[in-house]
């Protein structure tokens, strides 16, 4: 569907006289209300949120009634305020002109090496010669190889062509096969202890 001249004044017509977008989608045909709305602000028409806007603009002002004196009323007294409890005092505390670190990372551009994470150190040496043994006869695959029965380990760093995943048989329930899911998943007490 095009927007017509015919169609466009058609729109313009409808939309001046107050129907919703839906009304003009459907009197036009082969348009949505959503494409009504977007063409209404292409051409800049009014929202309508004060259709009587225009209308209290060209009211006119009323005639004015003759002054007339107004009686005088007897002047009474203020009545008395009651006194106001005191306040507390309220205590701002003042920010400090350096605005605290932000709790993101650093992106590091591709190709660039990646700072030692501080996981690697709590990996057992027994696990990393084991994934290091596993890597060495992996599969080698790429993202759109991997199946639900493949290990979805990634190595090597996304940026590059050297980039690949496991693709080993996994573990029965894990996402990873033996060698990997040693290393992604650890008990809670070994990484207390690590801790320490």
């Amino acid at each position: 569907m095009s927007w017509t001249d015919e169609r466009v004044e058609l729109l313009k017509k409808m939309w001046g006289e107050g129907q919703s977008a839906s009304q003009i989608a459907k009197e036009l045909g082969g348009v949505t209300r959503n494409a009504v709305i977007g063409k209404v602000h292409r051409l800049g028409l009014s929202n309508r949120a004060g259709a009587a806007g225009p209308a209290k603009a060209e009211a006119k002002p009323a005639p004015k009634a003759e002054a007339k004196p107004a009686p005088k009323a007897e002047a009474k007294p203020a009545p008395k305020a009651a006194p106001k409890p005191a306040e507390p005092e309220v205590v701002m505390e003042t920010k400090s002109a350096t605005p605290p670190p932000s709790p993101r990372r650093q992106i590091i551009p591709a190709g660039q090496p990646l700072p030692p994470q501080p996981s690697a150190n709590e990996i057992s040496p027994e696990a990393l010669a084991k994934v290091n043994a596993v890597e060495k006869k992996a599969k080698k695959l790429t993202l759109m190889e991997l199946t639900e029965k493949t290990c979805k380990w990634p190595v090597g760093d996304p940026a590059t062509p050297n980039f690949w995943f496991c693709g080993l048989p996994v573990q029965q329930g894990k996402p990873y096969c033996e060698a990997h899911v040693g290393v992604a998943f650890q008990p809670m007490s070994s990484r207390r202890d690590r801790r320490r």
